[in-house]
């Protein structure tokens, strides 16, 4: 049985920085939740000498995206075992690490059965003043992001995870949503973020068919899992949450909880985020049988034989780094290291090509040029269009698990072992 302490005192605390500081990159795949940056110009070429401004060691694992704002960079991590949960803020400008705080404990943490994931995949999310760490049902926090100090701080919303926790907080508006899909319950629920308080919950619409002959779940319900994490967006004139599951696609009311619209699969465990151009939702259904949906988000109730505009299959479909879209193209990065170029206005490849090793970071784009992160270190950067053109190969010394995040015309990079500000002169 899981056991939570108390919360513990924060060991190191400097001056706060500047209140009015914006939020550049407030949560996992950044203000959109897609991968897209805007108005920035990011470095093309770096490596271990050239164009660090800052490296920082994070201490303990963890493959959660880092949340820029308030002038800090935030992330989290947990030791091996699973026991103690942390979250760390680095000064955005000098590297420096300025707040280290151990929030939770768990005496009986979960094996995680694989190395893929962690205890400390979740990434965090900032607002103005405050921060939100999530490490599943493990606990939920927020602080304040002058000095790191706990607000509120949940755990007791359940989910045996069974291999780790993986969905990350999305803020939107004054909640901020959490999903919650494990072998035994499977649900998403929206908390205050002044208070904590829940606001509602809603419970996955699914008729499961994974039962063995004893009317018991198959290998324990673990193709009940998911480890996506939502996106909303603005589409067929209303806000829609956008949220993969096992066996299923839904769009909720991020106000409300409310299902809009779902669509069913035979696909297991997904990790894919899904993205939108505001015209189609494009999302991977998962293991299993792996296939790239591109969805008209008009309906409501069940939508599978009637709002498929498309679908892309095989094994080029990633099962773990997002897609990216820009300009009527959307670029998705295979594990396997695959980059797949598709015409979304007719769902046919415009060019495919192997970048070389393995991936599970998403990319990003700046709206020019493609950003994609390798398990060994290195990082393709591209020309975004319909001409497969690279433009540099960059190599860091350790290997990317968690997604990239930007500050101004820099990208922070975190590698198994150190949290990186890179920019040019």
């Amino acid at each position: 049985m899981r056991t939570s302490l108390p919360l513990l005192a924060l060991l190191a605390l400097v001056a706060a920085p500047a209140a009015d500081a914006a939020d550049v990159w407030p949560m996992f795949r950044g203000p959109s939740g897609d991968g897209a940056v805007r108005g920035a110009r990011l470095p093309l070429q770096w490596d271990e000498s050239r164009n660090v401004r800052w490296k920082t060691a994070i201490p303990h694992p963890g493959w959660s995206t880092p949340a820029v704002g308030d002038g800090r960079v935030w992330v989290t991590s947990a030791t091996t075992n699973g026991q103690d949960f942390f979250v760390f803020g680095v000064d955005a400008r000098t590297g420096a690490l300025v707040v280290s705080n151990r929030l939770f404990h768990c005496d009986r943490p979960e094996p995680l059965g694989n190395a893929v994931n962690g205890y400390a995949s979740p990434s965090p999310a900032c607002a103005p003043g405050r921060v939100f760490v999530h490490f599943g049902s493990y606990g939920t926090a927020c602080l304040d992001a002058a000095t790191g100090a706990v607000l509120w701080s949940r755990d007791d919303l359940p989910c045996r995870h069974y291999r780790g926790p993986g969905s990350s907080a999305v803020l939107h508006a004054d909640r901020l949503i959490l999903t919650f899909d494990g072998v035994d319950v499977q649900y998403l629920v929206a908390l205050d973020t002044r208070t904590g308080k829940t606001l509602w919950r809603t419970d996955r619409a699914i008729v499961w068919k994974d039962l063995d002959a004893d009317g018991k779940p198959k290998r324990d319900g673990d193709f009940r899992k998911g480890f996506a994490t939502p996106i909303v967006v603005r589409a067929a004139g209303r806000e829609q949450l956008i949220s993969p599951a096992s066996s299923a696609l839904f769009a909720y009311d991020p106000a409300t909880g409310k299902e809009l619209w779902r669509t069913r699969n035979t696909a297991h465990t997904p990790a894919v985020s899904p993205v939108s151009d505001g015209t189609l939702v494009y999302s991977v259904t998962g293991h299993g049988v792996a296939e790239l949906w591109a969805l008209r988000p008009d309906g409501t109730g069940d939508v599978t034989d009637t709002h498929l505009a498309w679908r892309v299959t095989g094994k080029d479909v990633p099962l773990t780094p997002s897609p990216v879209t820009l300009n009527g193209l959307l670029y998705m990065l295979a594990d396997h290291g695959a980059l797949t170029c598709i015409d979304v206005a007719t769902g046919q490849t415009v060019w495919r090509e192997m970048l070389g090793g393995a991936y599970l970071a998403s990319p990003l784009h700046d709206g020019e040029r493609i950003y994609c992160f390798g398990g060994s270190g290195k990082a393709t950067v591209l020309r975004a269009g319909r001409t497969f053109e690279k433009l540099a190969e960059n190599r860091l010394d350790a290997g990317f698990m968690a997604s990239p995040a930007v500050d101004g015309d820099a990208l922070i990079l975190r590698t198994k072992t150190h949290l990186y500000r890179i920019a040019a002169d």
